[in-house]
C-alpha cells in the first residue's frame, strides 16, 4: 500500500485525532484483515517506513528446538531449529522469522476487508476520543437540541457531535419538549454501545442540576466565595439548598437569592416553577436541622444518633410538615436525619423530658 502515511495524515487531520494512534489503528486494520483473508491462527505484524511511505505486514514464525511438538502440530507458527537454518544459519531457539505478505496480490476480497477494518478502528478511536471529553464533563450542565420524542417518552437530543438520550424517569414530572427546543441538562454518564454507538444520558431531576444552576446564576458560587454545601429536591415541586460563606461579607443566602429574587426566581424557571428555598449551612447539626425545618420556628434540637428530636409550638407544627409532608421530606433529606416532631406542651413532650432527666434514687438520699 503506497502512500499511507499521507492518508494516515490526512485522516488525523480530518478527524482531529492523534498521528500516533491513528497510524497504530491503521497496523491494525492491516494486521486484522491478514488474519481473516491467510488464517486467524497465524501471527502478523506491521511496520510502516516513514521514508517509503508504504506500510508492510510480514507472517511471524517462531524459531523452536527440533524435539519441540509444537513445529508439528502448529506450522503456521512455530519452525524446528534445523528447517529454519536452510532459511538463516544465524538463527537461534527463540528467535523469529519474518516473511513478508504482499497486500497487492491478495486480491478485492482483501482490499474490501481492509476497508472496512480501516473504517471500524478509526471509528472506534474517535468514539475513545469522545468518551474521553465527555467523561470530563460528567456532573455538568450540557445543552442541545431536541431531535425527537418516542413513544415512551425518552427525548432525544443532538449536543455537537453526539447525541444524548433524557430518559422519562429523568425528567421533571410535567414537563415536555418538542423537536427543535433548546434542552439543558446535567450530563449524567457516557455510555459506549456496539449497536449505537457513543450517547449521552441526560438528567434533569437531580440535585446536582439544582447545584449547577445555582453555580451559572449567582458569580459568588463561581468565584467560590459561596459554597453550595448540600441540595435536596423533590424534582418539579420544591427543594432546599443549603449555602455557606467564605467571606464574612458576604450573605449566602442574599447572594443565591439576588435583588428582588432575580437569580433564584431564573433557576426556579429553569425547573419548571419548582418552589427552592436557600438556608445557611451549619456544621452544628442542631443548628442546621432547625434551619432546614424552615419556615417554621423551632423551639429546641436534640440530636439522638440519626434521629433528630425537634421541639416547636403546636401552631409550627404545620409549617414543620409542609404540604402532602413535603417540608419534613426534604429537611431529612438535606441533614440526613430521621426528624421526629413534638409539640410543646404535649404529653410526649413531658415522656422525652422524664427520660432524658437523671433519676434520684433512695441511695442518692444517704449519701453524704
Amino acid at each position: 500500500m503506497e502512500k499511507i502515511a499521507d492518508i494516515i495524515d490526512s485522516i488525523a487531520h480530518e478527524k482531529g485525532l492523534d498521528i500516533k494512534n491513528v497510524t497504530e489503528a491503521i497496523k491494525t486494520a492491516f494486521i486484522k484483515t491478514a488474519k481473516k483473508v491467510l488464517g486467524e491462527e497465524k501471527e502478523f505484524e506491521a511496520e510502516l517506513n516513514d521514508k517509503s511511505k508504504k506500510i508492510q505486514v510480514f507472517q511471524k514464525v517462531e524459531v523452536v528446538a527440533d524435539d519441540d511438538e509444537r513445529a508439528k502440530e502448529e506450522p503456521e507458527r512455530y519452525i524446528a531449529l534445523s528447517e529454519a537454518k536452510q532459511i538463516d544459519p544465524d538463527v537461534e531457539v527463540g528467535d523469529e522469522l519474518r516473511y513478508p505478505i504482499e497486500f497487492a496480490k491478495l486480491g478485492r476480497t482483501a482490499a474490501m476487508h481492509l476497508h472496512n477494518e480501516i473504517e471500524y478502528h478509526i471509528q472506534r478511536l474517535i468514539e475513545q476520543q469522545l468518551f474521553e471529553k465527555y467523561k470530563n464533563k460528567e456532573g455538568t450542565i450540557i445543552s442541545g437540541t431536541v431531535t425527537r420524542v418516542d413513544e415512551d417518552e425518552n427525548t432525544y437530543v443532538e449536543i455537537d457531535e453526539v447525541k444524548g438520550i433524557l430518559p422519562k424517569r429523568f425528567r421533571i414530572k410535567g414537563e415536555f419538549f418538542k423537536p427543535g427546543d433548546v434542552l439543558k441538562a446535567i450530563l449524567r454518564r457516557v455510555i459506549i454501545d456496539r449497536v449505537y454507538g457513543i450517547y449521552l444520558e441526560l438528567s434533569r431531576t437531580t440535585p446536582k442540576f439544582l447545584e449547577e444552576l445555582l453555580k451559572l446564576e449567582v458569580p459568588e458560587i463561581k468565584d467560590g466565595l459561596v459554597k453550595v454545601e448540600k441540595v435536596a429536591r423533590i424534582p418539579g415541586e420544591r427543594a432546599k439548598v443549603a449555602v455557606s460563606s467564605q467571606s464574612p461579607k458576604i450573605d449566602p443566602v442574599g447572594a443565591c437569592v439576588g435583588v428582588r429574587g432575580v437569580r433564584i426566581n431564573a433557576v426556579s424557571k429553569e425547573l419548571k416553577g419548582e418552589n427552592i428555598d436557600c438556608i445557611e449551612y451549619s456544621p452544628i447539626p442542631e443548628i442546621f436541622v432547625a434551619r432546614s425545618l424552615s419556615p417554621a420556628i423551632i423551639t429546641s434540637v436534640k440530636i439522638e444518633g440519626d434521629k433528630a428530636v425537634v421541639m416547636l409550638p403546636p401552631d409550627q407544627k404545620s409549617k414543620a410538615i409542609g404540604k402532602n409532608g413535603i417540608n419534613i421530606r426534604l429537611a431529612s433529606m438535606l441533614t440526613g436525619y430521621e426528624i421526629e416532631l413534638v409539640e410543646k406542651g404535649s404529653a410526649i413532650e413531658s415522656e422525652k423530658k422524664e427520660q432524658s432527666e437523671p433519676k434520684i434514687t433512695l441511695q442518692d438520699l444517704f449519701k453524704e
